[in-house]
């Protein structure tokens, strides 16, 4: 345990600080501060040693240079269990300086709200983000508490503890503080990169690992593996009912979120499992879409996700409340409706908000990291290029571009039977475009549809005419595909002769 004895508070943001400053003057601790966070000390009747009375030097420079000097970080640095580094601390008057307060100036938030670049670079800290490494450094004998998130916490220590910690605690703010260093610094380092016209600036979602904003789950994909989730799942949703979310969960609740975000305002659900879709459907009710998406694969829908762009309603929660289900996702959910849907204890309900998602994907993989941008192209009717004598009818077209969209988030390789409006089944993760049609056309069959007048997407090119001389014998109408395959005159060809619309949009969607 060590007592602080002094502390440094340098903050941009004052709010949430005034309890810490209190108690640290309870318990006789003298305080050392600049600028605006000297004079919010001053104000509440506490009595402030400014930094330029400890340094000898003003804030100078526009307050660029304020802190960085000596006797400040000599007191935050020096080892006080080392001779040499106590006998110069005496020789040059250099008071021990135990806890630093510190935030960063708003780099993110002046980038966001459109700021000039000479206001964006004056809000790149040096002192704060040197005061941070330097306590983090000396963490055997410095507190360093680098961000306001951590008050609530630091608080309790400090009240708990009589204003003293153990290596524990600075070691884990040590931790947190060089979080906060590189976040702050990549944030910077993006932001450079677009200036001078390199890869686009990643969101802050990216990258907000580096904030250590830590949720532990219960397990990773399987029980023997440790996972954590790093990022803000309270700014995506509410969580209104139900357990914690699992690693599994999360993957299928991405999965969700990615695919639903490809429909408009027609009310949709979509059914996950094990990322790939079982179920998806557009109808005039909420209740209709449900029903409809269910029938598609009721078997699969079993413990799966759910996923609807519309609000439930109480008739919708009552067809629901028959499955079971882990999760389901709405933007809104009736009173009455939610009252039924949490009668099932352990079943999690989150209502979505709206937030900003990545526009990169990582991916660790051999000793190092993959980075590609998101898949984030939706083709529809413009982007369709009719390769055969028969055009697609407008309802073929319709749901050409239902099943392009199921087709884009399903595991390759992948085949794709829709109607207007609704999936039929999927062929998904075979390691054959035709094993993956012929699966589709076995589900299809097993739950009773029938594919005459139906259409087929594909994620990549046919290399062959197999695949549609198989959709046709099956009574599929109209295909889309990417186009590109050295052969895929054949498969036009074959198309021409039995009467069957074929068009290609140039994209491919695999998805691994």
């Amino acid at each position: 345990m060590k007592k602080i004895q002094s502390a440094l508070l340098s903050v941009y943001y004052k709010d949430g600080l005034e309890p810490i400053v209190k108690l640290l003057h309870q318990n006789g601790v003298k305080l050392y501060s600049t600028g605006g966070t000297q004079t919010f000390i001053e104000n509440m009747g506490i009595p402030v040693t400014a930094v330029e009375d400890l340094t000898g030097y003003p804030s100078i420079f526009g307050g660029r240079v304020k802190t960085l000097h000596p006797a400040v970080f000599g007191g935050i640095l020096y080892r006080r269990d080392d001779a040499g580094d106590l006998a110069q601390a005496a020789q040059f008057n250099i008071p021990a300086i135990d806890l630093v307060v510190v935030d960063l100036y708003p780099f993110e938030e002046t980038v966001a709200s459109g700021a000039s670049d000479e206001d964006i670079i004056e809000k790149i800290d040096i002192g704060g983000i040197s005061l941070i490494r330097a306590g983090a450094k000396n963490f055997q004998d410095s507190l360093i508490v680098s961000s306001r998130t951590q008050y609530a916490d630091i608080l309790n220590i400090l009240t708990e503890k009589h204003c003293s910690t153990e290596l524990s605690d600075r070691r884990r703010y040590a931790l947190e503080a060089f979080g906060t260093t590189s976040h702050y610094d990549t944030a910077i380092n993006q932001w450079f990169i677009n200036q001078s016209g390199g890869t686009p600036a990643l969101s802050s979602n990216i990258y907000a690992f580096t904030e250590l904003q830590q949720n532990s789950l219960r397990y990773g994909e399987n029980p023997h593996q440790a996972a954590t989730f790093y990022g803000d799942l309270d700014a995506m949703f509410d969580k209104l009912h139900g357990k914690e979310l699992s690693y599994n969960n999360l993957v299928d609740v991405d999965a969700c979120v990615a695919l639903i975000d490809e429909f408009g305002t027609e009310p949709t659900f979509a059914i996950i499992k094990h990322t790939n879709a079982c179920g998806v459907a557009t109808a005039a009710t909420a209740k209709e879409a449900y029903l409809t998406a269910l029938a598609c694969d009721p078997v699969s829908a079993f413990g799966g996700v759910i996923i609807t762009n519309a609000t439930v309603d109480l008739a919708t929660a009552e067809e629901l409340n028959k499955l079971f289900m882990e999760i389901l996702i709405a933007p809104a959910y009736e009173p009455e409706a939610l009252a039924l849907l949490q009668s099932k204890k352990n079943r999690i309900l989150l209502q979505r908000k709206t937030v900003g998602l990545p526009l990169k994907m990582f991916k660790t993989i051999l000793n190092g990291v993959l980075e590609q941008d998101k898949d984030i192209v939706v083709e529809t009717a413009s982007q369709f290029k009719t390769v055969t004598t028969k055009a697609p009818t407008e309802a073929e077209v319709r749901a050409l571009e239902f099943a392009l969209k199921v087709c884009k988030h399903t595991k390759s390789n992948t085949i794709v039977l829709a109607t207007e409006n609704r999936l039929i089944a999927s062929g998904t993760g075979q390691t054959s475009r035709v094993d993956a049609l012929r699966q589709a056309i076995d589900k299809s069959l097993a739950f009773g549809f029938e594919l005459k007048g139906a259409v087929m997407a594909s994620d990549a090119f046919f290399p062959f005419a197999d695949c549609v001389e198989i959709a046709h014998l099956a009574g599929i109408t109209a295909v889309v595909q990417p186009g590109g395959s050295i052969r895929d005159q054949e498969s036009i060809t074959y198309c021409d002769a039995n009467d069957m619309a074929m068009v290609t949009t140039g994209v491919r969607h695999f998805k691994h």
